[in-house]
């Protein structure tokens, strides 16, 4: 790629103007440069943009990358010609991360843009978030991994309701370093008392929330004040501009300290001379000859080696995938996890958490969840809301049900256990999503804040199992089919729910005797089992007690005489999953 076309004299004049940039070299020599830098000093900060709608995220994140002389001719000639201008400039910088058609239409950014760029002191990976509030999700996507957020604010507007919102969402998230930017300084004329008074505002709220690093700066993104360089037209203020002060942010690599985590993502077994288990190391280091404990076995082993395409590694570090083989043949899945020996991860199915609601349907506490947690995934219920989080005052709020973008502190109880640690010692194992399991979507994302222990005089006064809880292990009530006369079809149902993971139990023909009917009945219900009922006629109206034992609801007498075996088979199939479903989604006991 040759160096850049010229500038029309317009758009050339006024960037000469606000930026004070000298000529901007070719890609050859930037490229030459970037990869001369990264040579020289490997540090990554990762960072993302919040605040509220039209605080000019993807203007300053654009300015940021033109100034910084990390955009290509190409990107540059595109938005240059590009028929949408939103800004007051001869170039809208937010059309280079605001890539899709919908963000450009509307001028809003609507899914998370990650840029990469690096200066001679570091390199940086941007997460440009959306403002709006339906598109929180995505800010708190964006922010997950970062160590560092710019919260931007409107000079003319201040801090604002989601300002706070993504702020809460940020320290929530565990980024240790706040930026207030004040943006549109030249809006309200570069003003210092503006700038203060803002920023005082922000700094009390972030006090109350207790972010030890916040830093405030005044920046125009459109005019590429404070961004870069330091500007002229502010004087007063004293301190480094956005990017010298993101190049000294300490990054820290915590996660290698840690404690080592490996869950198992996949069991790699090409032949019987080989078994490896592969995944990436959540936290602390892995190395041959290392003790560590199998989750949940707590079987204890030696890790013997560390197999790669090319050959065995040494070490591998947090963030690192690899295969290892261990030196006992033990048993380990997907979701298992190898823990370190003298530092173990919690082991529980009862845990709080911080959970921030993600979907337009307010979460349900009588409602059964998917629950990904690491590589494992489980059955779950929020069994307590134990206070929601007023976002504008930061007071616990009672509530019995979470709206889309509110934030709660809960109570997760899980069908198996799970193994995990504060999400402020390991944001890896630390949390959680939630998956609605009838639209497949992620409606939750929760920060695990401790477990919930019950002493044995506790758990001795729960004695017997419940059938809520039954209810939540099993994902569905009991229920009985009627298929008196269809023994292939009662067969190949019960094989088809077994397969899909129902609590299924096929009583036939032999199994019982006709008096037992009633008995059998009551320990199938109280059980929480599926029941296909194929007994033999004995003249008494059999159907009648089995109906009346497991309720009209959970009864299903299935009219199949005209169907082959399969088609009776997916026929029944197919009601029961409509029943579940619904019953489910209603969250009430049929």
């Amino acid at each position: 790629m040759s160096a850049r076309t010229p500038e029309p004299p317009q758009a050339a004049a006024a960037l000469s103007s606000t930026t004070e940039l000298g000529p901007r070299p070719s890609v050859a020599a930037r490229t030459t440069g970037i990869a001369g830098s990264l040579r020289r000093n490997s540090e990554l900060l990762r960072f993302s943009t919040a605040g509220s709608v039209d605080d000019g995220k993807s203007t300053l994140i654009g300015r940021l990358l033109y100034d910084s002389q990390s955009v290509f001719e190409d990107q540059l000639s595109s938005v240059a010609k590009s028929k949408i201008n939103r800004s007051t400039g001869p170039i809208d910088f937010s059309l280079l991360t605001d890539g899709l058609r919908a963000e450009r239409e509307q001028g809003i950014t609507i899914d998370v843009a990650y840029r990469y760029f690096a200066t001679p002191q570091r390199k940086f990976i941007i997460a440009d978030t959306p403002g709006h509030e339906q598109y929180t999700r995505n800010m708190a996507t964006g922010a997950s991994t970062a160590e560092a957020a710019v919260v931007l604010m409107d000079a003319t507007k201040g801090v604002l309701r989601q300002s706070r919102r993504h702020t809460y969402i940020a320290h929530l998230l565990g980024v240790q370093h706040i930026v207030a930017a004040v943006n549109k300084m030249d809006v309200v004329a570069f003003s210092q008392e503006v700038f203060e008074r803002i920023s005082d505002d922000f700094r009390r709220f972030a006090d109350q929330l207790g972010i030890r690093s916040v830093y405030a700066v005044p920046v125009s993104a459109l005019e590429g004040d404070n961004v870069v360089r330091r500007s002229k037209r502010m004087p007063w203020f004293e301190g480094p501009a956005l990017l010298e002060y993101l190049e000294t942010i300490p990054v820290g690599g915590e996660s290698s300290h840690a404690p080592l985590r490996f869950p198992v993502q996949y069991v790699i077994r090409p032949d019987a001379s080989f078994r490896g288990f592969a995944g990436q190391v959540a936290s602390g280091e892995i190395r041959p000859g290392m003790p560590v404990v199998a989750l949940p076995s707590r079987v204890k082993t030696k890790i013997q080696s560390l197999v790669s395409f090319e050959a065995e590694m040494e070490s591998a570090a947090s963030g690192g995938s690899v295969t290892l083989t261990l030196a006992d043949e033990i048993d380990l899945s997907r979701g298992d996890m190898l823990v370190s020996e003298q530092q173990p991860a919690t082991v529980g199915n009862e845990l709080s958490a911080m959970l921030i609601w993600m979907h337009a349907e307010p979460l349900d506490p009588h409602k059964i969840y998917l629950l990904k947690h690491t590589t494992r995934t489980v059955r779950a219920r929020v069994s307590q809301i134990r206070y929601r989080v007023d976002i504008n005052t930061l007071e616990h709020v009672g509530a019995t049900k979470l709206d889309m973008n509110e934030i709660a502190a809960v109570d997760v109880k899980t069908t198996l256990p799970l193994f995990f640690d504060p999400y402020r010692l390991n944001r890896t194992t630390g949390s959680f999503i939630l998956i609605d399991p009838l639209r497949n979507a992620t409606v939750g994302a929760g920060m695990i804040e401790r477990a919930i222990e019950h002493t044995l005089a506790a758990r001795a006064h729960r004695r017997r199992t419940t059938r809520e809880e039954r209810l939540l292990r099993y994902g569905h009530p009991s229920a009985a089919i009627w298929l008196k006369g269809r023994p292939h079809v009662a067969e190949l149902v019960e094989r088809i729910l077994f397969e899909e993971g129902w609590h299924v139990q096929l009583a036939g023909p032999n199994d019982f005797l006709a008096h037992e009917l009633a008995t059998v009945a009551k320990a199938y219900r109280s059980s929480g089992h599926i029941t296909i009922f194929s007994p033999l006629d004995d003249g008494t109206d059999q159907k009648q007690i089995v109906r009346a034992i497991f309720g009209p609801d959970s009864f299903f007498n299935v009219q199949i005489d005209d169907l082959t075996d399969e088609e009776a088979a997916r026929k029944i199939i197919e009601i029961l999953r409509k029943w579940r479903d619904q019953y489910s989604d209603s969250g009430k006991s049929k």
